[in-house]
């Protein structure tokens, strides 16, 4: 089975390389993601059986102040690796966030409803969910992580999360691509448990000082927390079917 993956140099496509050595993984300036052509033109060379995109802009703040940029990564740029996907049959896996969620409740499920959404970030991967489900085989999974260590003075304590370290969810992650084709579901939570940034930074970063949201310059929501009964359900067959030593 041939995986390609966008984002391939980024903080959780760095992971998926090292734990799926077998990945297809182009460069930005090989496949750039808004050149509509040249994903085709990519795509329709490798024909994977499953496509990974992960590439994306993600820097809250900066979409702010960045927002064509933004929207052109985000929303664009899946629309033509959907489109691309969908020309040779394969299965779309689309890395999304908890952002998409107003974060006014926490604890959401996938069947919930997302919105309304806190930053101009989070609109354009709401969007770009939507451009998601136009894959023939679209495959939506909604997570949050960090690098391997908190790289900030500050974490808020008033902001709570599913999210962890990069290291710690990308084994999940890899193990819902590898077994893309077989899963029914249209989208998946695959998060840790709910917790403070503040509590989540102190794990490797002891350091830390504690803020709140007030201070960090953009509008964040107060409780993306996601219900993970769902890949826990999907995550437990797949073990229980699975031969040792291949998950």
């Amino acid at each position: 089975m041939t995986i390609l993956l966008t984002g391939g140099n980024g903080r959780l496509g760095t992971e998926l390389r090292a734990l799926l050595p077998g990945l297809v993984a182009p460069t930005s300036a090989d496949m750039d993601v808004t050149d509509a052509a040249q994903v085709m033109a990519v795509v329709t060379r490798e024909r994977p059986d499953v496509i990974v995109h992960a590439a994306a802009y993600t820097n809250v703040g900066g979409a702010e102040k960045e927002r064509d940029r933004c929207w052109a990564v985000n929303v664009g740029g899946t629309r033509n690796v959907v489109a691309a996907a969908n020309a040779v049959d394969a299965k779309f896996v689309h890395i999304s966030t908890d952002y998409v969620f107003s974060g006014e409740t926490g604890g959401y499920a996938e069947d919930d409803t997302p919105g309304p959404v806190a930053n101009y970030y989070a609109l354009t991967k709401l969007v770009a969910e939507e451009a998601a489900r136009a894959a023939h085989a679209p495959l939506i999974l909604r997570t949050s992580f960090r690098p391997r260590e908190f790289q900030y003075p500050v974490a808020f304590s008033d902001v709570f999360t599913g999210q962890d370290y990069v290291d710690v969810l990308a084994p999940q992650l890899a193990m819902a691509i590898t077994h893309a084709r077989e899963i029914p579901d249209e989208i998946l939570h695959i998060v840790t448990e709910r917790k403070s940034v503040y509590d989540l930074a102190r794990r490797r970063n002891p350091a830390v000082r504690e803020g709140t949201r007030a201070e960090a310059g953009v509008t964040l929501p107060g409780d993306v927390s996601l219900d993970t009964g769902r890949w826990a359900a999907v995550h437990a067959r797949l073990v229980s079917s699975t031969p040792p030593n291949t998950h």
